[in-house]
Formats: structure tokens, C-alpha cells, sequence
């Protein structure tokens, strides 16, 4: 292990514990919320929207901090197409998760959040 991945490894792993532990609390967070407001308007659909958008909220801050984590680790370490195609394998797969949970908090494809923002009709075609 070379110096400055000796010397940035703690931060790494708090970094990781950081985004591991937002995703844990926002599940946390996020169900409290759904109960309370579940009980206090009875209407346990709305309340049930609110909750997948809010733990995907959390998930997506948790994942970009794990990705952050993930970066800094590798290429502060010693560089192999091993760890590079690691590292890309990880961002990949880490973006897509994001992709995809941003898409259903926001109920649109990214594309058309500007017109679904400005409520004009889209054509789905």
C-alpha cells in the first residue's frame, strides 16, 4: 500500500460509514414519517408515495457518498486494469441504481421533467 492510500484510507472508510449509515437512517426516518402520517390523514396511499420517494431520497445520498468513497480509494491506490475495471464495474452499476431511483421519486424520465415541471402535455408515443 503506497503513502497517500495508507494516509486517505480512514477518511475512505468514514466516508463509507457516513453514506452506509444516511441510508439507514433515512430508512429510519423515512418510515416514522409514513406511520405518522399514515395514522394522522388516513389516506395510507399518499402516505405510501411519500415514503418510496422519501427513502429513495436517502438512498440516492447514501449511494453518492459510497461512490465518492469508492473513487477516492482507487486512485489513490496503486493503478491495475484490475482496480480501474473494478472502480468502473462499481460507478456503473452505482449509476444506474441512481438513475433508476431518481426516475421514480421524480415519476418521470429526465428528459421530461421540464415539460412535466411546466405541466405541459407530453406525447408518450
Amino acid at each position: 500500500m503506497n503513502g497517500a492510500h495508507a494516509l486517505i484510507q480512514p477518511f475512505v472508510l468514514l466516508l463509507e460509514l457516513l453514506g452506509a449509515g444516511i441510508i439507514v437512517g433515512a430508512v429510519g426516518l423515512a418510515t416514522l414519517v409514513f406511520l405518522i402520517n399514515g395514522f394522522r390523514d388516513r389516506d395510507w396511499r399518499e402516505a405510501y408515495t411519500n415514503y418510496r420517494a422519501n427513502l429513495g431520497r436517502g438512498i440516492l445520498l447514501g449511494l453518492e457518498l459510497l461512490v465518492g468513497a469508492d473513487i477516492i480509494s482507487t486512485i489513490t491506490a496503486p493503478l491495475t486494469l484490475h482496480t480501474v475495471g473494478l472502480l468502473g464495474l462499481v460507478v456503473l452499476i452505482r449509476t444506474f441504481l441512481s438513475f433508476a431511483l431518481e426516475t421514480e421519486i421524480e415519476g418521470s424520465w429526465p428528459w421530461r421533467r421540464a415539460e412535466r415541471r411546466d405541466g405541459r402535455k407530453t406525447d408518450h408515443r
